[in-house]
């Protein structure tokens, strides 16, 4: 992620309002990756009205942040170790519901942005965005606001205004569609158990519960299903 250092104003150059208009916005990062934490809190630091106050590198400290830290914006990696970051954001916005919680993540728009909206995210970003932007999304939530980029604006119209026919897995949650994108990228129970930290009990649970709704008989099904939805890169 390249994040050049350049003052960053909101949309049409407006200044910030509300509380954060007295006080820069106070955002905690949780990433389990050091040199992406170390370049946001670099870049972020940079810009005007915003600081970086805390940091977590798992779901598990990421909650235990927005408890123990006063924050603002949670910019919230998905892929964690342990606590993952979609385990995660159910726990943080029952504790701490006043934090706004900003995704920015490598998992493409189409995969995981409508869920976890729908489950308190208050915006989406792919870590391929324009650095300045994930600034601008940061002074938006911060002000009680959501941010939807133009994809996610058109995945939820698709959803609202054309629904997709057959659309199955727009019903799952945003864990058991993690655990269905895994396995119809071929990997096997015990591979799902290892990456999210799981037991292969509670993998095979999900699986069940998969066939179930995805109307599936096998793994193939699950990687039929999830090609003809284009919901694998």
């Amino acid at each position: 992620m390249k994040l050049h250092r350049t003052a960053e104003r909101d949309q049409a150059g407006a200044p910030l309002q509300g509380p954060y208009a007295l006080r820069p916005v106070r955002v905690g990062i949780a990433d389990d990756h050091p040199i992406t934490r170390s370049a946001l809190r670099s870049y972020l630091d940079d810009q005007e009205g915003i600081r970086v106050v805390a940091e977590a590198a798992s779901g598990r400290e990421a909650i235990d942040l927005v408890r123990t830290q006063a924050l603002d914006v949670l910019l919230l990696d998905l892929d964690m170790p342990g606590q993952s970051g979609i385990d995660a954001l159910t726990m943080i916005k029952a504790k701490a519901e006043h934090v706004a919680v900003l995704v920015l993540s490598g998992y493409p728009e189409h995969q995981y942005a409508v869920p976890l909206i729908r489950n308190g995210a208050s915006g989406y970003l792919n870590k391929a965005c324009e650095p300045g932007e994930i600034a601008v999304a940061i002074r938006r939530v911060a002000q009680g606001q959501r941010y939807i980029t133009p994809v996610v604006a058109e995945l939820l119209a698709s959803q609202v205004i054309t629904p997709t026919p057959g659309g199955l897995h727009e019903q799952l949650s945003a864990r058991e569609l993690q655990v269905f994108l895994k396995l119809a990228q071929g990997c096997s129970a015990g591979e799902v158990a290892a990456e999210l930290s799981l037991s292969a009990k509670t993998v095979s649970t999900y699986r069940a519960r998969l066939m179930r709704k995805l109307d599936a008989r096998s793994n193939s099904d699950l990687t039929y299903y999830a090609l003809k939805h284009r919901l694998l890169d």
